[in-house]
């Protein structure tokens, strides 16, 4: 088996294409990209597919080709075994949805496609692999299934199109260990789960191997049952005995896994013939699928078959600037050019240590140049210096009309700031302009962005830097390949803006969440890193400390519970112990049928049992101790002695932010112990602490999108909304509301915002399925306008694909009009829940970007230093405070217009805790 093809022969031989194959694997191979269309239907097996058949027209342009697919229905092998294939799940429904758009490109591309009833792929393939051989043209079949070994001979080989991996005669023997003409033995020997094949029990792949080897084929092996035992491996005194048990199942076994090569076919391989590809039916295919650069490859009017077209590979014109004159032309470049593509590499990716280790930058297509300033491996070439390649480029950089574009800027912004440079002009970014056009149409790195938008694959850090332990950094790698590696990604950034940009600013509303709210964040996101937040190290020290003598006193109290000791953060022991042991419930199973120690069960539990409630507050103690007592006291940066976390625009669905290093998110309000660490994150000497937050600014967000005037009423009288609800409901006065019923008015109102059904109300209430179906009804009668609003979201996903913000931003629901009922129930509560929870994020964007602007002109002594949910949290000079808190409650609630009052709520303490 070699990596490589090897010489063609004189003869162009046929190639059999294993579609059915390739098109499970394409699935799989790129379900986690989750690659979709504005409208939610998936094309990442289409694309794959797609790519590799236009390889291998390129390769084999003077052969004769054909794509063979498994026809719907069953075959003849299930009339020899009626549990041939029992055991293979039904086909996803995001896979069935694709088949038919590919063997349309197929068809469009010119290339024959077969598929016969009553038979496999594998069948077809044999029956041509056959013929040819009988005609005398060699074979290549491409595919990754590995029954198809057993067709390779002299004159029949594989190649795997997705690996580039090419197998003849020998490489079979290399890959199976046996020669292929005994692969069908080795198969039925076996057995193979994949298709339920049964084999033969007890054997395994070391046992078929040393029998095969040892005497030959099942026929053989039969004869001379008596030679077996002196083969030496295990079981092998008893093997003939167990042979002549289970003769009937191995025989129907060889039949199964063998593959026919006398189908009756339409067509022979002399007709395999590729004719034209039909230009406007792939145009039209490739629109609707939005393959963007296959599109652009047949606009170009070319007479060459969109096989021969090559990918749009940045090549040849990267430079690698070690002396000042050619420095100086590339510095006129880009003082003279429109945009300019930029990016930093590093030493690290903590911003706040990364040491720059040079530059580099695109301003038209294909052409790049990286300037190294501090590589430092033994018998580097000379560079020019940091400090004057920074100095030259600070005008330029600090430069609000010198328009830039990068992928994750705030990042390059924050490195430059540790070198006195503030960067302006920050026009694009195309990790946003990505998230905003589709967040959740791929990721959003840069790898997958090239991939998804351009057709290409950028050389991976892993490449020129290895992995592991061993990883160089930045400065440790070789000019020869850190250049093309930095280049590329200045140029690669380019081409992104170009091919996602044109998308973006046909859509007006998404254009507008990019460049009013997404933009404008970068910078002021950028500042608020840097500043960090001051932690007191010593409290938290002391409460790890403490935290570590309770989870002790914990594990005592569970192992006396339990009656043993047991490993608490065992999954496998908690089973054993909770559900065989003691026999507690079995609330849910894993995947693998197992009884699930999850945390919703272990809560669940805990409401009737002693021992689930001691684990799971082991569990969230020992969490917070991992997480925060002990880890963030590692974190405080040498220089500036505050924590700094990084903050992430690109990650969630709906348009929040994320922070990760330390997540601010996560830290648990509600409990003593997670309020004890917010007291760790203190106000320095002279300040105070602001904490500003919306008031239930979900609900109210639900009351204006809904209309409903019960809910607009309550907001714009300034009722407490979940007493009001509770009068409503169980209509009493509003005097008159019980805790219990204000409480499950709460429970209503938050739980129809992100979809909860009655079962999960009854659940929460702790009352009777009934009941809680009477409360949402009841609900719904006195808010009769939030259940319409929820019905027309949910028709309006359905026809469009998608739901929005009040501002305009998208979220693409790919399920919301699946097969799978539960699949489609999960899009529609997504549909319910995101244009609030979106509207949510947008609006305290907004009121950062506006707070921000009042602080710089308003020169007050304030800052953010933490943006948490819907909350604020800023340092304020004491003697400032008053000014400030009312300031920024006005500017927060004026972020948005609303039909319904935005409500700030703002404390202030020495301490977060305390300005909670």
């Amino acid at each position: 088996m070699s990596e490589t093809m090897p010489e063609k022969a004189t003869t162009p031989p046929l190639i059999l294409v294993d579609g059915s194959s390739y098109l499970y694997r394409a699935f799989h191979a790129s379900e986690r990209a989750n690659l979709r269309t504005k409208d939610g239907r998936p094309t990442g097996a289409i694309r794959v597919m797609t790519n590799m058949l236009r390889s291998l027209m390129r390769q084999y342009q003077d052969s004769h080709v054909a794509v063979i697919f498994d026809a719907k229905g069953k075959n003849f092998r299930h009339e020899m075994y009626s549990e041939y294939k029992a055991t293979r799940k039904p086909m996803p429904d995001d896979l069935r949805s694709q088949i038919e758009p590919i063997h349309q490109i197929v068809r469009s591309l010119g290339l024959p496609l077969l598929m016969i009833d009553g038979v496999e792929a594998d069948d077809v393939i044999g029956t041509l692999a056959r013929q040819a051989t009988e005609n005398k043209v060699d074979t290549i079949i491409s595919t990754g299934d590995k029954d198809i070994a057993q067709l390779v001979t002299e004159h029949v080989s594989l190649i795997d199109t997705m690996n580039d991996v090419f197998t003849d005669e020998s490489g079979v023997e290399s890959k199976f260990g046996i020669p292929a003409h005994l692969i069908i033995d080795y198969l039925a020997l076996m057995g193979d789960s994949s298709d339920n094949i049964p084999g033969m029990p007890g054997v395994g792949q070391k046992t078929a191997i040393a029998l095969l080897n040892g005497i030959g084929s099942i026929d053989e092996i039969a004869e001379r049952l008596d030679e077996v035992a002196a083969l030496g491996f295990r079981g092998s005194k008893n093997f003939a005995e167990k042979f002549i048990e289970h003769k009937d199942i191995v025989l129907l076994s060889r039949e199964l896994a063998t593959i026919k090569t006398d189908v009756e076919l339409p067509l022979s391989i002399d007709d395999l013939v590729m004719t034209p590809f039909d230009k406007e039916s792939l145009l039209s295919l490739f629109q609707e699928y939005e393959f963007k650069t296959l599109v652009a490859d047949l606009e170009k009017d070319s007479s060459e078959t969109p096989a021969a077209e090559k990918e749009p590979a940045p090549t040849g014109e990267y430079h690698t600037i070690t002396d000042k004159t050619e420095f100086q032309t590339w510095l006129k470049k880009l003082e003279v050019a429109e945009l300019i593509a930029f990016d930093t590499e590093t030493t690290s990716l903590d911003y706040m240590v990364a040491e720059l280790v040079g530059v580099s930058f695109a301003v038209e297509l294909g052409k790049a140049a990286y300037v190294p300033v501090a590589h430092d491996y033994l018998g580097v070439p000379e560079q020019l210096g940091r400090d004057w390649v920074l100095e030259q480029l600070k005008p330029l950089l600090e430069s609000a009309d010198k328009q830039k574009v990068g992928q994750n800027l705030k990042y390059d912004e924050s490195v430059l700031a540790r070198y006195g440079i503030q960067m302006k002009g920050i026009a694009f970014d195309t990790m946003l302009e990505s998230y905003v056009l589709n967040s959740v149409g791929t990721r959003h790195n840069m790898d997958a962005l090239a991939d998804y938008y351009l057709d290409y694959k950028t050389i991976k850090y892993e490449d020129i830097a290895g992995k592991g332990a061993k990883q160089l950094t930045f400065n440790q790698i070789e000019l020869e390949k850190a250049a093309p590696y930095a280049a590329e990604d200045a140029d690669i950034t380019l081409r992104l803006h170009q091919a996602i940009w044109e998308q973006l600013k046909t859509e007006p509303s998404l254009e507008t969440v990019f460049k009013t709210i997404e933009m404008p964040l970068v910078d002021i996101l950028s500042r608020i890193e840097r500043q960090g937040a001051l932690v007191d190290a010593s409290l938290l020290n002391q409460q790890s400390l403490e935290i570590g003598q309770r989870l002790k006193e914990l594990e005592k109290a569970a192992h006396d519970e339990a009656g043993q000791e047991f490993n608490l953060s065992s999954p496998k022991q908690l089973q054993e112990l909770l559900f065989e042991k003691l026999q507690l419930p079995v609330i849910k199973k894993t995947p693998k049928g197992q009884p699930s120690t999850a945390e919703e069960v272990l809560q669940e539990l805990a409401l009737d049992y002693p021992l689930p409630k001691l684990i799971l507050e082991h569990r969230g103690l020992s969490k917070l101790k991992s997480t925060y007592t002990d880890k963030l006291p590692k974190m405080i940066n040498a220089s500036s002695g505050r924590i700094h976390t990084s903050y992430h625009q690109a990650v969630t669905a709906t348009g929040r932010l994320s922070s990760s290093d330390p997540n601010l998110q996560n830290i648990p309000v509600r409990t003593p112990e997670g309020r004890r660490v917010r007291q760790a994150f203190i106000a320095p000497e002279g300040y105070k602490l602001v904490a500003a937050d919306y008031s239930q600014i979900e609900l109210r967000i639900m009351a204006h999108l809904s209309g409903d005037k019960g809910l607009l009423d309550a907001f714009s009288q300034g009722l407490d909304i979940h007493k009001a609800t509770a009068a409503e409901v169980f209509g009493v006065a509003l005097d008159d509301v019980t805790t219990d019923q204000r409480r499950s008015a709460k429970a209503i109102n938050f739980g129809l915002i992100y979809g909860m059904s009655s079962f999960g109300l009854a659940k929460q209430l702790g009352v009777s399925r009934k009941s809680a179906q009477e409360y949402i009804d009841l609900y719904f009668e006195r808010y009769p306008g939030v259940l319409r609003y929820m019905e027309e979201t949910k028709a309006f996903a359905r026809e469009n694909g998608y739901v929005e913000t009040i501002f305009g931003r998208r979220l693409y629901l790919s399920e919301i009009n699946a097969r799978n009922g539960m699949r489609r129930q999960g899009a529609e509560r997504t549909a319910i829940n995101a244009p609030m929870q979106g509207t949510a994020a947008d609006i305290i964007k907004r009121a950062m970007i506006c707070v921000d602007q009042w602080l710089a002109s308003s020169g007050l002594d304030a800052r953010v230093i933490m943006q948490v949910h819907d909350e604020l949290v800023l340092e304020v000079a004491e003697e400032q405070l008053n000014t400030v808190v009312e300031g920024i409650k006005a500017q927060m609630a004026s972020a948005a217009e609303l039909s319904v009052p935005l409500l700030v709520e703002a404390g202030v303490g020495d301490n977060w805790d305390e300005a909670h």
